[in-house]
């Protein structure tokens, strides 16, 4: 049995081994630590999708970019990490809750209802239309790195 599960373990070593060595020469993947993606103009391929599009697919763990107006500003989340909070609606007419952690991100200065900010981030999707997080840059380098943009200054 042990002899078994030592040609297994090798055998699904090699194979993960290959995969990877695949998806480099592909350019599916790509291990190498980068910063924050470079801000372009919502809805553009850059590996995220439109936030609309998530919304009416009901994704989850969706890398998104958007836009929209600040509809309602909410009460700081200060439970674990600090979240500054707020609503956005969408061109579509839909709304998102953004969670924007200012533990590790400044703290979007002046903002108010009316206001429009670009974004991209995570989407997951829930029935009151879902919530963006991960606004900013990950300090351990292992998930895609995120912004919000309002009044001409990114913050990440």
């Amino acid at each position: 049995m042990n002899r078994m599960l030592g040609k297994r373990g090798a055998w699904l070593s090699a194979a993960a081994a290959l995969i990877g060595a695949l998806l480099a020469v592909t350019g599916a993947f790509d291990p190498t630590p980068r910063e924050s993606p470079p801000v372009r103009a919502p809805g553009t391929s850059n590996g995220a999708d439109t936030i609309e599009r998530a919304v009416a697919q009901r994704a989850r763990n969706a890398q998104v970019r958007g836009s929209g107006e600040v509809e309602r500003i909410l009460a700081d989340d200060r439970d674990g990490s600090r979240h500054q909070r707020f609503i956005v609606r969408l061109d579509s007419g839909g709304t998102v809750l953004v969670a924007h952690n200012i533990d590790l991100a400044p703290r979007v200065e002046s903002l108010d209802v009316g206001d429009t900010v670009s974004f991209a981030g995570e989407y997951e999707w829930n029935e009151r239309g879902g919530v963006l997080h991960w606004t900013h840059r990950d300090p351990r380098g292992s998930h895609a790195a995120g912004y919000i943009e309002h009044e001409g200054r990114t913050y990440r």
